[in-house]
Formats: C-alpha cells, sequence, structure tokens
C-alpha cells in the first residue's frame, strides 16, 4: 500500500462516511482518469440511485463527483475526473491518487435521480458531463427503459465512449461540432415519445442552451432536469448577521466566512453535503430579511420567495436575517 495523501481529520461533508481504498486508476483520456475504491475488506458498498455522486475529501477540501456506475449492488464506486489547472485542487489531488491509498468519503447521494414512471430518456452530455448521465445509461439498460444518448465531445477527447457505445448502440449519437449537434438535438427535441424525461449535464451554458431550447419546444419543466458540476466562482461577499430565533443567539457572518462554518463554529449542527450550492441538504427556513441567494439547487421562483436560502454558499441582501433556527 502506497501513502495515503487524502487522509485526514474528517471533513464535515464526508462524516459519517466511508473510508475506501483505490483499487483501480485508468487513463480516459489525456486530462481524464477514471478512479475506483473498494470497501477494505472487499464486502458490498451502500447501494445508490443513478446520478449520484460521492464527497471526497483531499486534505481540507472537499469535492463532489459523480458516480459512474448503475448504483444496484455496487462492490466499487468508479468516479472519473476531469484535471482542471486553476481549479481549487480537488482534481489536481485526485490525479495523484494511487492504487493503495485510502480516502474519506461520503456516502452516495443524489439531486439527479431518474424519474421512476419515465418511459423513455433522453440523455444530453458535454465534456465530463458523461459521468452521472452514463450511471442513468447502465441503469436504464438493466431495467429495460427506452434510453437515448446525445454525447457531445472534442474528436478523440471524450469519456467511456467505448462504454456508451456497448451500452447504447443506435441509441447514442456522437456530436463533435456545435453545428451538428444543434442538428441532432433539434430533432430529438420535437421527436420524443410522450412521457420522455430529458437529462443534461455539461457545462452551465451548455445546459441553459439545452434546457432553453426545450422549452421553446413545448417541453414541461417537470420533464427536464439537469446536473450543475458546481457553482461559479464566488467572491466573498459583505458582512452580515443573524439572529437564529428558537435558540436566541445571534451571530456575525464576516466577509470570507460563509452561513454555514458561521454556525458550525457556534456548535450549531447543520446538515450538509457538496457544501457548494448544488444538493439542497443546508437548507435554512428565513423568517426575515432578504437572502443573496448564489445556489444552484432552488429554482427561480423559490429565490424569489425568500423563504429559504442555502447556507453553505448564500448570504443576506440587508444587514441582517433572521432565521428560524
Amino acid at each position: 500500500m502506497t501513502t495515503t495523501p487524502l487522509l485526514d481529520q474528517a471533513h464535515p461533508a464526508v462524516k459519517g462516511g466511508l473510508l475506501l481504498e483505490v483499487t483501480n486508476i485508468s487513463r480516459q483520456t489525456d486530462s481524464i482518469v477514471s478512479i475506483t475504491f473498494a470497501d477494505l475488506a472487499g464486502g458490498l458498498l451502500p447501494a445508490y440511485v443513478p446520478g449520484s455522486h460521492l464527497v471526497v475529501q483531499y486534505g481540507a477540501g472537499v469535492n463532489a463527483y459523480s458516480l459512474t456506475g448503475s448504483g444496484s449492488t455496487p462492490f466499487e464506486y468508479i468516479i472519473s475526473v476531469l484535471q482542471v489547472e486553476d481549479g481549487a485542487g480537488g482534481s489536481q489531488a485526485m490525479h495523484r491518487l494511487s492504487v493503495g491509498d485510502l480516502v474519506q468519503v461520503s456516502r452516495p447521494r443524489s439531486a439527479f435521480a431518474p424519474v421512476a414512471n419515465a418511459t423513455h430518456q433522453l440523455l444530453v452530455a458535454a465534456g465530463i458531463g458523461i459521468t452521472p448521465v452514463l450511471s442513468h445509461a447502465r441503469s436504464a439498460v438493466e431495467w429495460g427503459t427506452a434510453t437515448d444518448l446525445i454525447y457531445v465531445h472534442r474528436p478523440g477527447a471524450g469519456a467511456h465512449v467505448e462504454e456508451a457505445r456497448e451500452l447504447l448502440g443506435d441509441g447514442l449519437t456522437e456530436c463533435s461540432d456545435r453545428a451538428s449537434f444543434q442538428k441532432v438535438l433539434a430533432e430529438s427535441l420535437t421527436h420524443q415519445p410522450l412521457g420522455t424525461h430529458l437529462y443534461v449535464c455539461g457545462p452551465a451554458a451548455f445546459m441553459d442552451d439545452v434546457l432553453d431550447q426545450a422549452r421553446e419546444h413545448g417541453w414541461p419543466a417537470a420533464r427536464l432536469h439537469s446536473e450543475a458540476f458546481g457553482a461559479a466562482e464566488l467572491d466573498d461577499g459583505e458582512p452580515f448577521a443573524v439572529n437564529l430565533t428558537r435558540s436566541g443567539t445571534r451571530l456575525e457572518v464576516p466577509a470570507g466566512v460563509s452561513l454555514l462554518e458561521a454556525l458550525e463554529n457556534a456548535g450549531k449542527s447543520i446538515p450538509n453535503m457538496c457544501r457548494k450550492g448544488i444538493c439542497g441538504e443546508c437548507s435554512l427556513s428565513v423568517l426575515r430579511g432578504t437572502p443573496q441567494h448564489r445556489d444552484l439547487y432552488l429554482t427561480d421562483q423559490e429565490k424569489a420567495e425568500n423563504t429559504t436560502m442555502m447556507c453553505c454558499v448564500s448570504r443576506s441582501l440587508d444587514e441582517e436575517l433572521e432565521l428560524d433556527l
């Protein structure tokens, strides 16, 4: 066994999770590696719904990565990670892992699960966005759900391409330029059977474009699903204060400190997972004041109502907020 560079005091996002061993590393492309984690004793791991992710700790930080399996009776978890040179360091740490390393991970969680009564799935992915979509495709094949996948990637830079081809055969359409993708997408959005649900994952602008086109073609919101990589890089924000009505506590939240961190520092235990405004786990009820919503979880309508906020990334537009806590 090699060293254990990612093994450290458990981050709050992985507490109650799992200690796993890296059992395989394979290169998908020049910038994407697949990493396999398994139980130290080789036992069965917790099952998960398709589209789930793991939060993986690296040093003092954590990051969330999509699982690529179907989630049914897993003896291993596989993630694929795109190396980001100017990122926060998580992808670089994943690319430095070796077989035998130990890692702290959360239990699988999902905000991108398939709809159980969907009669057909249209999956759309770009680049590394293939990972949760591949999970959906594997599960669909296992359960016999009709599925089509449009995968956009640069020539020679697609991950899991051979697996997708074997899984879906003619149900896979690969696009390597914008013109061909737009043609395929337009045809797909207008010729889907009733009961089809659309799932899209990729860069934010890509997903916004796909979802906008679906709405223009009359797709109802309930049949549109997306998985974000993460919130945009956020600034430190302005300081503000919170009054916790049930405990009668007042807390100051300085610039550069999240509300979640301020609450944890005050001894409050707030359920949370991604800490990036994606999973919705750290939702808090707002009784007074106007939150500065910076998450990717709440809908526009929910944000306008100002009754809920994600305390991991969101702040306050007022000098003070009152929370039901």
